[in-house]
């Protein structure tokens, strides 16, 4: 696989293949990606010799590890736009995947965060392994969670979303299973039998059935049993009452939670929490993916995005100075900016 081609095609049997080919940048999307994969599909739809698409990454590391941040830091330190325009097809392929009208079979192994839910977890087949890790990691870099990121969450039991969205922690295959992310488990030394028998599905119930006989229990998750101070925890209000019930809770991984939450951007804790309740309250996965496109192309225009991927991602101090830098100081007017309408630029699927 390793050869110039970020996306490869190839059909076996009925079953479009599609391989995400950037193994050395753990599969990370460009604009190109996103393109060749809505093309890809968009062919795929109207094609009656396809009966379903499967998508993975090449390599042994993950599926996506999401967007090209390298990239989106630059662009963002340019004052240029190339990344709100590669936003906007990425959440158009995200609608797409949802929308697809044949089995969309995603084989979540490995790293799969951000961008790479976005290409798996809309699908209708979503496998993960024992080696599966999935998280919307996004406060960490002074971002929110986005390609449909917030629906997705929003829909899981609980406060469990509201927990992994703000905290951005990667969850198992038995965790991803409860809170929605994925359907099936099949251990990894299975992913190439069941490609292979996959080849020979002819009929979207072949392709269910099949999955099926590949399934197994997976190894034990964490979440459950954390249901219950998650749940309390993640009730309040505010991100500041959030963070004081996990201090006090007398429970260590809920102080844990909280120590953690400390880390990350506070403007971008406080909209991702007003943008999960919001996805709670709409009614589609394209309103959602319109209020995401909103939010995103206003933190691209603040201070936290660049600062956060510099000390993450390229000087790697771990060291990064928020603006502002204290939850409280993080005003109504802050947040709702990042949900205004963006008038002619606006994303607009749900108008569709």
């Amino acid at each position: 696989m390793y050869d110039d081609e970020p996306v490869l095609l190839h059909t076996e049997g009925r079953i479009l293949h599609i391989t995400l080919n950037r193994p050395r940048a753990l599969n990370a999307l460009t604009h190109t990606m996103v393109r060749r994969i809505d093309e890809a599909l968009s062919a795929a739809q109207d094609d009656d010799a396809v009966t379903a698409v499967l998508i993975s990454g090449a390599g042994d590391r993950g599926l996506c590890a999401g967007g090209d941040i390298r990239s989106i830091y630059e662009d963002a330190r340019a004052g240029r736009s190339a990344s709100l325009d590669f936003w906007r097809d990425e959440y158009r392929l995200n609608a797409r995947i949802a929308r697809f009208p044949k089995p969309y079979v995603a084989l979540m192994d490995g790293i799969v965060m951000g961008g790479g839910v976005g290409v798996s977890a809309h699908g209708d087949v979503r496998v993960v392994t024992e080696r599966s890790r999935v998280a919307m990691p996004e406060t960490g870099i002074g971002f929110v969670p986005d390609v449909g990121g917030t629906r997705l969450l929003a829909a899981a039991p609980g406060e469990l979303g509201t927990h992994l969205a703000l905290t951005g922690q990667a969850v198992n295959a038995a965790d991803a299973l409860v809170c929605g992310l994925a359907d099936h488990f099949v251990p990894s030394k299975r992913l190439t039998d069941l490609t292979t028998a996959l080849s020979r599905s002819a009929t979207p119930a072949e392709v269910t059935d099949t999955v099926l006989r590949y399934t197994d229990t997976p190894p034990e998750g964490e979440l459950v049993s954390q249901r219950p101070w998650i749940d309390d925890c993640y009730a309040a209000d505010t991100l500041g009452e959030i963070i004081e019930r996990l201090m006090d809770s007398g429970i260590p991984a809920a102080k844990e939670t909280a120590e953690t939450l400390r880390t990350k951007s506070p403007t971008a804790l406080v909209v991702t929490l007003a943008a999960v309740r919001r996805a709670k309250r709409l009614g589609s996965l394209e309103e959602a993916l319109d209020q995401e496109f909103r939010v995103s192309c206003r933190a691209f225009t603040g201070p936290d995005l660049v600062e956060g991927v510099r000390a993450r991602i390229i000087d790697k101090d771990r060291n990064p100075r928020w603006n502002p830098a204290l939850p409280g100081d993080v005003t109504d007017a802050d947040v709702a900016r990042h949900f205004e309408p963006l008038g002619d630029q606006e994303l607009g699927l749900s108008s569709h």
